[in-house]
């Protein structure tokens, strides 16, 4: 088969990943691995083989990745990030329009699947969890045996990817391991590694796991010697409603095998001997048309994942449900639409400038007198944007949308803020605005001037 033609898309902070698809069907997006990925190395060969030869079976359409710093994605960024990670993700998905398709995490690729499928159950058909983990910080403590080696990586940089080239093959071919090391230098350089290590600590999809809403299959390898451990595996399979299970007993240095293939096929109901099997549910790609005029509302509980581990899970899903129904009442009462939740955060849209910030303002109110009252504070940062969004299927897309996100994350707790575009919408109303400067936002050309809307009286 040919090498499938390498393609180039941009994230919205202006990252260029390199992504390519294979096959035609239910497309199947692998999230990278992020350590060690190359779209052309031989790392990855073993996966892309199968016995329809169309990467993992007939009927799917593969959608592979580099993760930004790796391969062929653009290596002049060292952030490691969950957010950076969905980034890369995003641009993937937006770039080939796919509106329903089923997200494949394998090893390091996990979390970042996790954390997608939960946010988008509208979009993702179904998830499948390869050899993964919920916490970086674990697969860092399962990886200690190697760390004097990391420390002396810049001065035997050839030996260390030699050497867990070798463990990873389980030492049974040298030369493969020779080949393997390669690859590993050519996908990251020493210094991209080590950003990728320390950023590990950060990432934990543990709140999302209960939040999945859609057909999961979870499967590990026992009797292999592998690294990431089979009650990781186990604990997301048990936090993940009605999850499959299925462990897969191969030998030291296996590849993908064509037992783990049929499982996958048979989970996504497609196998390597029938043409493409229609999917239920899963409607066709199909492009999107620009919608009517709209704000762009979004919010987000600051220290969300703090406050779940002080709280636990029980608790603190308590007060999510505190937080979503004091939003929607606010939306209800002010004419917004709830676009989504991740059950911390929210979008929203809406027809008018003033509803949407009147929305917003009564939303910070409401979120303090809760506190006043005795319940557990719930910090939330908002940003607002105007323009004419892309619709589709109830969900909005477009740079109009990336901004109103990149001006909120740019907002601290319990702030407000909008461009001077929406300020200038509200040109003689009441509202009292602050200059809070021009910003550079990733992955647009000019500044923007962002003003807080000041809520308390």
């Amino acid at each position: 088969m040919a090498e499938p033609e390498i393609r180039y898309t941009t994230t919205a902070d202006g990252v260029s990943i390199a992504y390519y698809t294979m096959g035609e069907g239910l497309p199947l997006v692998v999230t990278s691995p992020v350590l060690w990925s190359h779209l052309r190395g031989q790392l990855f060969r073993e996966y892309q083989r199968s016995r329809s030869g169309q990467g993992l079976g007939r009927g799917l359409q593969v959608v592979r990745y580099d993760a930004r710093g790796t391969g062929l994605s653009d290596r002049h960024t060292l952030d490691f990030s969950m957010a950076a990670r969905l980034l890369d993700l995003e641009a993937v998905v937006e770039r080939l329009q796919l509106t329903r398709f089923a997200i494949f995490g394998l090893a390091n690729g996990v979390p970042a699947a996790i954390a997608y499928a939960a946010g988008h159950p509208e979009r993702v058909s179904h998830l499948i969890l390869i050899r993964g983990y919920a916490r970086g910080r674990d697969w860092r403590e399962a990886s200690r045996d190697l760390d004097s080696m990391r420390e002396r990586a810049d001065e035997r940089w050839e030996r260390y990817t030699l050497t867990l080239a070798n463990s990873n093959l389980g030492f049974s071919d040298s030369e493969s391991a020779r080949k393997l090391a390669s690859v590993y230098r050519e996908s990251m350089t020493l210094e991209s590694m080590r950003a990728f290590v320390e950023a590990q600590d950060a990432i934990d999809v543990t709140p999302h796991l209960p939040r999945v809403a859609v057909p999961a299959l979870v499967m590990s390898r026992a009797g292999s010697g592998d690294p990431i451990r089979l009650e990781w595996s186990r604990e997301l399979a048990s936090k993940i409603p009605d999850a499959r299970f299925v462990t897969v007993a191969v030998p030291d240095g296996t590849g993908w095998t064509d037992e783990e293939t049929r499982i996958v096929e048979d989970f996504l109901g497609v196998n390597q001997d029938a043409p493409a099997v229609p999917i239920p549910d899963a409607p066709p790609l199909r492009g999107r048309t620009p919608s009517a005029f709209r704000v762009i509302l979004f919010t987000d509980i600051v220290g969300h994942t703090e406050m779940m581990q002080r709280l636990g899970d029980a608790k603190g899903r308590d007060v999510l449900r505190d937080h979503e129904r004091i939003t929607r009442e606010a939306l209800q009462q002010h004419g917004g639409d709830e676009v989504k939740t991740d059950g911390d955060s929210f979008m929203a849209t809406f027809t008018s400038p003033s509803a949407a910030v009147e929305c917003a303002i009564a939303l910070q109110r409401a979120f303090a007198q809760h506190a006043e009252s005795g319940g557990e504070p719930i910090v939330v940062r908002m940003g607002l944007n105007v323009g004419e969004p892309i619709e589709e299927e109830g969900d909005f897309f477009g740079s109009a949308v990336i901004l109103a996100s990149r001006i909120r994350d740019l907002a601290g707790g319990g702030e407000i803020l909008v461009p001077e575009a929406v300020r200038h919408m509200l040109s003689g109303k009441s509202f009292v605005f602050a200059d809070r400067g021009e910003f550079a936002m990733k992955g647009f050309a000019d500044v923007v001037r962002v003003y807080e809307v000041r809520w308390r009286e």
